[in-house]
């Protein structure tokens, strides 16, 4: 699932007649495009319940391909004018915490 940020593909005018040039980069066009919205991007959630609790959890990691570890990927105070009230960022300037904008 996309992040909410994908825009849909500008495509190609079609040719009067077939042509191979044409559809295999109409197919390339929408192979991309397909991927980013399969992509769920750097921020994954889950629910867990226990008992009559139910407790949800926020993952902000994304994947490192040389290594194929998971790298956590929070914004820092230095994105805070571009965060929304209630995202989480990671405050470098006060003890190294994880912090909600309000």
């Amino acid at each position: 699932m996309s992040t909410g940020t994908t825009k849909a593909p500008a495509l190609p005018l079609a040719p009067v007649q077939y042509d191979r040039a044409y559809q295999d980069t109409l197919n390339n066009i929408l192979r991309q495009y397909f991927q980013q919205l399969d992509n769920p991007g750097p921020s994954a959630g889950s629910t867990l319940i226990v008992g009559t609790d139910i407790v949800s959890a926020q993952n902000y990691s994304i994947v490192n391909q040389t290594t194929q570890t998971r790298v956590v990927s929070l914004p820092t105070q230095a994105d805070l004018a571009n965060l929304r009230v209630g995202d989480l960022y990671y405050d470098t300037t006060a003890g190294n915490v994880v912090k909600i904008k309000v």
